[in-house]
């Protein structure tokens, strides 16, 4: 699939339905159930995992490029999607869950690259610090938890609305918090923010803020390097954000992709899986 695929009448059920027809779906053991896996493409191993109250599909726009060349595995982590909640509402409990799964469905080939976006970059600090032996380095995308001052985001409530009241709350909510640009939120956008967002049973604050990825960011040895939208809002200002992770890893890359706001890789994909790929196939 490509981007001509998304700029056709293609529904967002379609899109969704189009990427589970293709992708080989596995299940592992977490809390009282299991936590749910999606596998694209072939190559090299890479782990994506979503943000807060979100899912595999935040990758959508990513997944097709990135497995071209990659064998892309997407989670809904423990308390998001699919996936059931983890044994304890902790990073050690959610990183056992993915330690074990990949561990199941990935075995020699590990260690693995790992990509996380915003409250996924910090559970992926935390997956590398309690079983450092999966995960080869990180990438981090629009993390929050580094201390650094929050930008003003002004959401609206949901409840109570109906047809047009409730479809205009949704779209101002994505551009208070996800999106840039008005033309980024799109009908897919929309589909997948109210899809995903009810399905968010852990509650992910106290495991980010203020400075949770800050505890263990400084004790990793594995690679680091972070990709960030210009005009992220919850976590703004990317040179501060560059600033704070260099403290402790001098030498990573920090990439800002132009025009894009926190949900930096749906709002400019093109941009962002090139940046990706690039660090990918370097180090």
């Amino acid at each position: 699939m490509n981007e001509t695929f998304f700029a056709n009448d293609h529904s967002p059920a379609e899109i969704l339905a189009d990427f589970e027809r293709r992708a080989q779906r596995f299940e592992t053991p977490c809390g009282d159930g299991a936590m749910v896996w999606r596998a694209w493409g072939s190559g090299p191993p890479l782990l994506v995992i979503h943000g807060a109250h979100g899912a595999w599909s935040h990758w959508v726009r990513n997944i097709d490029a990135l497995a071209a060349s990659r064998t892309v595995w997407a989670i809904d982590l423990p308390g998001n999607g699919d996936s059931a909640m983890p044994t304890r509402e902790d990073f050690a409990a959610i990183s056992e869950a993915i330690g074990d799964g990949l561990r199941a469905l990935v075995g020699p080939e590990l260690p693995i690259d790992v990509a996380g976006f915003s409250f996924g970059g910090v559970a992926a600090g935390y997956l590398a610090f309690h079983q450092p032996d999966v995960v080869r380095r990180l990438i981090l995308i629009g993390t929050g938890g580094l201390g650094t001052p929050g930008g003003a985001i002004q959401l609206q409530r949901l409840r109570g609305l109906e047809g047009e009241e409730r479809r205009a709350a949704q779209r101002a909510n994505l551009l208070g918090l996800m999106l840039h640009h008005p033309d980024s939120v799109d009908e897919l956008a929309l589909h997948l923010q109210a899809a995903n967002g009810p399905r968010g049973r852990l509650n992910p604050r106290s495991l980010v803020l203020p400075d949770r990825l800050l505890e263990v960011l400084p004790r990793l040895t594995v690679r680091v390097d972070a990709i960030w939208g210009e005009h992220d809002r919850p976590h703004p200002d990317p040179a501060l954000q560059e600033a704070v992770m260099r403290r402790s890893h001098p030498d990573m890359e920090f990439h800002v992709i132009p025009g894009a706001g926190h949900w930096v890789m749906y709002e400019r994909p093109q941009a962002f899986n090139r940046v990706l790929l690039d660090l990918l196939g370097r180090h």
